[in-house]
């Protein structure tokens, strides 16, 4: 009965992916546009300026991954300091998130793009029907201390999943923790970076916003990393 009950939820999930994005406008939706951040990133500004330092966000549990813990509250600021959600935000039928990082000291607004989240509800649903029947996942092989390859073989993939990668748009791959969440793997993306900021991290240090720095988009759902012998590697928590 809890298989039949999966099952009904992921129906459920596909067709309302449908209804959110439908194809007239997913390639209108799905552009990055630099004014549109700009204009958002003016707002939130402005709202902070004029709330006493306050930044328009939604709440979000303090134990949430730190990519994801700042989503922009465009209730807060829409009529007011912008005229509405932009176009290709998730609020409007857009694809992505709008977020803030480094909110200490300079917030800066940056995209998630929630395809990737509903690739990895997609294949926790299928872990959790395997695991209702084996118990524990199907692991593949170690990567590293406490991450996992899976065999996706095992969850009835033909084909091993992939997500589009934001910054370079080759194919990442999931990987799995000791918990059974999923994660990206940014260590493709991770490696050209490097690359071209060769000696500027120490082994120990988080150099995921390498990726952020010069890019509209955070790494999200991604484990911390770090770097040895200029190859990035999971840091280990």
């Amino acid at each position: 009965m809890k298989k039949v009950h999966i099952i009904l939820i992921f129906c459920c999930m596909s067709f309302l992916t449908g209804c959110l994005y439908p194809k007239e406008n997913m390639k209108q939706n799905a552009v990055p546009y630099e004014d549109q951040l700009q204009v958002v990133q003016k707002a939130v500004v402005t709202f902070k300026e004029q709330n006493g330092g306050i930044l328009p966000i939604k709440t979000r549990d303090m134990s949430t991954p730190i990519y994801q813990k700042y989503p922009i509250d465009f209730q807060k600021i829409a009529p007011r300091y912008i005229q509405e959600a932009p176009g290709n935000a998730y609020e409007s039928g857009g694809v992505y998130q709008y977020v803030l990082i480094d909110v200490e000291t300079n917030p800066t607004v940056k995209l998630i793009d929630v395809r990737m989240a509903e690739q990895i509800q997609e294949l926790s649903l299928k872990l959790r029907m395997y695991r209702d029947e084996h118990q524990y996942p199907p692991f593949k092989k170690v990567i590293s201390d406490g991450v996992y390859e899976l065999d996706f073989k095992k969850l009835g993939y033909k084909e091993v999943p992939q997500v589009t990668s934001p910054y370079s748009g080759k194919g990442l791959p999931f990987v799995i923790n000791e918990k059974g969440e999923i994660y990206v793997d940014y260590r493709i993306d991770l490696y050209e970076a490097l690359k071209k900021n060769e000696g500027q991290f120490k082994e120990g240090e988080d150099i995921r916003n390498i990726l952020s720095k010069d890019s509209p988009f955070v790494p999200a759902y991604s484990l911390p990393y770090t770097v040895k012998n200029g190859e990035p590697i999971f840091l280990k928590s």
